[in-house]
């Protein structure tokens, strides 16, 4: 079977109007009788003249006045539910593109976000989406314009050859060159898009960062950069701007002489008598029509360049190539819980050789913060290493998909982030094992002091809590998920001694029998582990226990006691 194609902007963009086709179909029905109907009133209004007001007659005149009420309650019904319909589907789509571009950020097999900021994403997945769904706004009252001039052309043909002639060969060398005064609109666009989504990419990063920024006193620099993030922004927007100016008064210009031209046919037709005076106010009126429907080009041209643009960047996180492939690898129904870690090479790790028994409870001591997050990486299968391997009870971790990986291997960061919602819900998010991992992290103490208790509403990320409660409370949603193979990364920076001493000892109570490795430099943790190994440089340099290697290496003693 072939590989489906990477999603490509053309594609994006067919997808969101395919997927609605039966909605917008009816939309552009509706919204096309609607333009219609416009077109047939200077039409009406030219025969009742001819038939009613040229001949004094009372009925004929009633007659035409009843017709073009009839005419105007069926035009304007036709606007209000088309409209209906082209905006649900313009929402459904970018709700769907929104739905798709979240999938593909939270695809265990990762890679959409590199390289990109959260608030980038963030932008991608409303802004750019909704401006790709926009296409079903627009598309059906881009053939709305068309069927308005499709009866006015009839209608003037009928008048007269010539005037239907002018407007049926004088419409597509017009749509041709909108398409080319649209380019320099769409270019501008997507750089606009681009900007706008760094700046807010940067400015999520500082809000999150801000209590380290006040810490370190980088407020100013932080100010700073944002300043110069949001002016290119504005820059581009400014850009995008003059080029919508610039596209939207030449569309008018061209569609103003067109008209008039339109417009001086039909009086040179009417001095002469070729068309009656009935005609002529109709032609006349058909002429002021036709800037309804090229007023609508102009909007979809330029809906459609912003939309493109919009497009490629949705396509580019869809089409991302995934940081680690699936895999057909199964581990066993029962997870012992065995790692072994062979010669592995990745970014800061250098030829790691480890072996970890299934219910150990080993320590890791890795001064360089780098080497603990490659090893923690890489342990998760975030991403595979460049060489050597890593196997769990005797499955190669990189033959495993993600997902089946995760589910045995939980690995608790030291940034893990909570969720808005309750306390208790953000711990069962975890797991089943909810009360004993709540006293396990000392996190039933930190309820006790809440307003109410394990049900306080926590604000984003947390924010409400203290360093030292947020720390308790994720490793209280580690633990309840009870998982076969558990990685936290120094879970008690924030904590007091007595408390850290304490979580050290639940910690090696609720683990025991289940595979635990704590990547960390607190001797309290380290004392309660069965093993420690020591990183230095990338590889395992020392390994016992916490008492001898305090007694013996120089270096551990350095790194844990200082």
């Amino acid at each position: 079977m072939r590989a489906a194609a990477p999603p490509t902007p053309g594609s994006v963009l067919r997808g969101a109007i395919t997927s609605k086709r039966g909605t917008v179909g009816v939309a552009a029905l509706l919204v096309a009788g609607h333009q219609g109907g416009e077109a047939l009133v200077p039409v009406v209004i030219g025969r009742t003249i001819d038939e009613a007001v040229s001949t004094g007659s009372a009925m004929a005149l009633l007659r035409w006045i009843a017709i073009l009420a009839v005419l105007f309650a069926a035009f304007s019904s036709c606007y209000r539910f088309g409209a209906r319909f082209a905006e649900r589907a313009a929402e459904t789509a970018a709700h769907d593109l929104r739905v798709r571009v979240s999938e593909r950020v939270l695809d265990s097999r990762g890679g959409a976000s590199k390289g990109r900021l959260a608030g980038e994403l963030a932008n991608i997945a409303t802004s750019d989406a909704k401006r790709v769904g926009s296409v079903n706004l627009i598309l059906p009252f881009g053939l709305a314009g068309l069927a308005g001039l499709l009866v006015s052309a009839i209608s003037l043909l009928r008048m007269s050859v010539p005037l239907g002639l002018l407007v049926l060969l004088g419409t597509p060398p017009l749509l041709v060159l909108a398409h080319f005064i649209g380019r320099p609109l769409e270019r501008r666009s997507g750089v606009e898009q681009e900007r706008a989504a760094y700046a807010s990419g940067v400015a999520a990063d500082l809000v999150n960062g801000l209590r380290v920024l006040k810490g370190i006193g980088a407020e100013p620099r932080a100010v700073a950069r944002y300043r110069r993030t949001s002016r290119d922004s504005l820059k581009a927007t400014l850009r995008a701007a003059r080029a919508k100016s610039w596209h939207d008064g030449a569309i008018l210009a061209l569609t103003g002489m067109f008209i008039a031209l339109v417009a001086l046919v039909g009086g040179r037709l009417a001095a002469s008598g070729d068309i009656s005076v009935g005609d002529l106010v109709a032609a006349v009126g058909l002429a002021q029509f036709l800037l309804t429907p090229f007023q609508i080009f102009g909007r979809v041209n330029a809906g459609v360049a912003q939309a493109r643009a919009s497009a490629a960047r949705v396509a580019d996180v869809l089409a991302a190539p995934p940081a680690v492939p699936g895999g057909d690898g199964k581990l066993p129904s029962e997870v012992p819980g065995a790692l072994r870690i062979s010669g592995l090479c990745h970014e800061n790790l250098r030829d790691l050789t480890l072996e970890v028994a299934p219910g150990e409870l080993l320590g890791v001591v890795a001064p360089d913060p780098a080497a603990a997050r490659d090893l923690l990486a890489v342990l998760g299968r975030e991403f595979d290493p460049a060489s050597g391997a890593v196997t769990l009870d005797g499955t190669a971790l990189s033959t495993v998909d993600p997902d089946e990986v995760r589910r045995a291997v939980l690995v608790a960061a030291h940034d893990a982030d909570l969720f808005e919602g309750s306390l208790i819900d953000n711990v069962r998010a975890g797991g089943p094992a909810v009360e004993r991992a709540m006293a396990a992290a000392n996190a039933d103490e930190v309820a006790a002091t809440l307003p109410d208790g394990q049900d306080t509403v926590l604000t984003e990320r947390g924010r409400s809590l203290s360093g030292g409660q947020r720390q308790r409370v994720a490793l209280a949603r580690a633990l309840a998920a009870d998982p076969p193979v558990l990685l936290v990364h120094d879970p008690t920076t924030a904590v007091d001694a007595v408390t850290e001493a304490k979580i050290a000892a639940e910690i090696a109570a609720v683990r025991r029998g289940r595979t635990t490795i704590v990547v960390t430099t607190s001797p309290a943790l380290l004392a309660v582990t069965d093993r420690v190994v020591v990183l230095d440089g990338g590889t395992v340099s020392a390994h016992g226990r916490h008492p001898d290697l305090v007694r013996d290496n120089a270096f551990y003693r350095t790194a844990v006691l200082s």
